[in-house]
């Protein structure tokens, strides 16, 4: 069903094919723990466009096509023309001529838009600054372990800055038909077209997409309660006017106390204890949060197979 296709947005995926990435997800991680071998991208080639540096990215990808057999380029910006100015549509072009597919993390969603526009190969979005669908998908798998297949019986929170992750929940949320409370303050909202694709995603899933300013009514009664760093990537002038702006919006013992007794918390990391989660509450969920950081690697590894085979 994704053979060939691009990987951008969560947004741009039927509700079958998202449970197609969960369930081979979740068969891979099965084949590995089982030492089984799942060489599915035997000979393959991806290359790893990095605009931005990572660690769970990188490490996830690269690992991840090698298990499928096959082999990772990483090419930083400052490895490729594109660093001197060359068009991306030139290098989409050459690339596919050489590889059987891209990731690429970078700033700009336009860029990854462009990419896969001139790109015949598949192109898979490792984030951008309007979205980081690899990540979300991956929090799906990680809620499916720790809460059942049942998503529509589901509440979840996200309380934080209204930023790529959040977005991506939007979207990954309305497509699994769960009930999803954005919790911001007013000048940090998710991207406005964003939030009003979801809803119109939600109308066929009968999920409930909700925002508000008050993160005690966002975490109400929920089941995950998800968070992200106040300040991402390129954001870091901002740190310490956002620390002040979004002080209400900790994840902490006192907020958890509104959620479900059996609430899991989520974070895609790196965590800054201390502002968006506690001490306490991360150690308390770093059984799930880390299992989460694993679960980009099967996820990926899905996503990849699913997408580069012939």
């Amino acid at each position: 069903m994704l053979k060939g296709k691009d990987l951008i947005s969560i947004h741009d995926l039927s509700a079958d094919e998202v449970y197609e990435i969960l369930d081979f997800a979740a068969d891979l991680k099965v084949m590995q723990n089982m030492k089984i071998p799942h060489r599915y991208l035997e000979g393959k080639t991806l290359g790893m466009i990095f605009e931005k540096s990572s660690t769970r990215t990188r490490v996830s990808f690269e690992v991840g096509i090698f298990q499928l057999g096959g082999t990772g380029l990483f090419l930083s910006s400052k490895d490729l023309q594109l660093g001197r100015g060359e068009p991306i549509k030139d290098t989409a072009r050459v690339l596919s001529r050489y590889l059987d597919g891209i990731m690429i993390r970078t700033f700009g969603h336009d860029r990854i838009i462009e990419l896969a526009k001139y790109a015949d190969i598949p192109v898979i979005n490792g984030l951008s600054d309007l979205l980081h669908p690899c990540q979300v998908l991956t929090d799906l798998l990680t809620i499916r372990e720790h809460k059942g297949k049942n998503f529509r019986s589901m509440k979840m929170a996200y309380v934080g800055d209204g930023n790529n992750m959040t977005n991506s929940y939007l979207y990954g949320a309305a497509k699994v038909g769960m009930h999803l409370s954005v919790a911001t303050p007013a000048n940090y909202k998710p991207n406005a077209e964003v939030f009003k694709n979801a809803l119109a995603d939600a109308e066929e899933t009968r999920a409930e997409i909700t925002w508000t300013e008050n993160p005690i009514d966002a975490v109400k009664d929920a089941d995950i309660i998800a968070t992200d760093t106040w300040a991402s990537m390129g954001q870091e002038a901002e740190h310490d006017d956002r620390k002040k702006i979004f002080a209400q919006y900790q994840v902490n013992r006192e907020l958890l106390s509104h959620a479900s007794k059996n609430a899991i918390v989520l974070h895609c990391l790196p965590a800054y204890r201390g502002e968006e989660i506690t001490e306490e509450v991360f150690e308390n969920n770093a059984h799930v949060i880390f299992e989460e950081a694993e679960n980009r690697l099967h996820t990926q590894k899905a996503i990849m197979a699913l997408t580069m085979t012939d």
